[in-house]
């Protein structure tokens, strides 16, 4: 039996790491498995018999452009998709296992033309965001839009990810990916949240049976870690406030960190995770900035030795950094958005934006 996952990493970041433990737990149960990938990044050594590449950076360039100007994403790299089939083909999959088909790496339009040739192939496709339903956005929480619903267009989000600065395709997309995506004969939508489950019910891909899978972690990695973090910082007697991202900006609550920083007297001291260099330049002295971590035990390190973890996220499916944090034994605070609730109990969740109880739930757990 022969098992082929398809996302846009493999082995690196939170779906490529999510691929390679499906495609473990595949091999334990006796399947050949591989897992198809298209986007630029070092596969880690030990996942290497397991990565497939689709295309190459060219490829990717290629499609990235076609998007910027065309808002056409997820209909380039035909060249790239139409090779990687016929790998595919001789490769004979019985279960196709798909995740994240944004990227720059996969024409949708082929790979479901080719998944439509094999009835009795068995598919599931786990969705990490919105993308799959709607003419351009992966989330439309913040923009508060419900076009996607019915018909997409004239799209608000059109310079947000994936980005197009001219043209606004937006209409013609949403139609594209309802042909595309509709008539496959044995296909599971897996969501890692009940938030999104809820979602694909009311939009067209409500066809398919959907099943809620909650991400899982690395619990040989993610536990309670002993470091020098605390003296290395010079966090000995202070309350460590931290946040983890692999990106920071204004959706992933980078600012209102910022303004929580205002509002803590000097026995707290907030962590930011995952800065970029500009940001580390940038970032008020009253946070530490660190750079991503080098491997995930750092990580585990990081969230022992704090003190409360907050999710300030604006939009979400379901984070596993709360995962993350809790399995390390640090409680975690975070917004009323999306799937992130469903990981922490009630009484840490608050209204989006509402720095003001933010703080205060900080001080009832930490009793200060």
């Amino acid at each position: 039996m022969k098992l082929l996952l398809i996302n846009e990493v493999c082995g690196i970041g939170s779906t490529g790491k999510i691929c390679v433990r499906i495609a473990e737990e595949y091999e334990k149960k006796g399947y050949k498995c591989k897992i198809a990938y298209g986007r630029d990044g070092n596969v880690p050594e030990q996942y290497r018999e397991y990565a497939v590449r689709i295309g190459g950076s060219l490829s990717v360039r290629l499609h990235a452009l076609k998007t910027r100007l065309f808002d056409a994403h997820g209909f380039g790299s035909y060249f790239a998709t139409k090779r990687f089939l016929r790998w595919a083909d001789k490769y004979d999959p019985d279960i196709l296992w798909l995740h994240n088909l944004h990227g720059y790496y996969i024409n949708i339009e082929l790979l479901f033309r080719w998944i439509k040739s094999r009835p009795d192939m068995k598919v599931k496709w786990t969705l990490h965001d919105c993308w799959a339903f709607t003419g351009h956005c992966s989330h439309f929480t913040v923009a508060r839009c419900g076009r996607w619903k019915k018909q997409c267009f004239d799209c608000p989000q059109k310079k947000e990810y994936p980005k197009s600065i001219v043209f606004d395709n937006s209409y013609y997309n949403y139609k594209r990916k309802k042909r595309a995506f509709k008539g496959v004969n044995d296909l599971t939508v897996i969501t890692p949240s009940k938030w999104l489950a809820g979602l694909v019910k009311k939009s067209f891909l409500k066809e398919y049976k959907v099943e809620v899978q909650h991400n899982t972690i690395n619990s040989s990695v993610f536990k309670p870690t002993e470091s020098d973090f605390r003296e290395k910082y010079g966090l000995k007697e202070k309350k460590i406030v931290l946040g983890v991202s692999n990106i920071w900006n204004g959706r992933k609550g980078y600012y209102d960190f910022i303004k929580l920083s205002k509002m803590l007297d000097d026995k707290y001291k907030i962590v930011l995770v995952g800065l970029s260099e500009k940001q580390l330049n940038e970032v008020p002295k009253s946070i530490i900035g660190i750079s991503r971590t080098k491997d995930q035990k750092e990580l585990a390190a990081i969230y022992t030795a704090a003190d409360v973890f907050l999710n300030l996220t604006y939009e979400d499916n379901y984070p596993t950094v709360n995962l993350e944090a809790q399995a390390c034994g640090t409680p975690v605070i975070t917004y009323r958005t999306g799937g992130s609730p469903e990981s922490v109990p009630e009484e840490n969740v608050v209204n989006v934006g509402d720095i003001s109880s933010v703080r205060e739930r900080i001080g009832a757990i930490l009793k200060c």
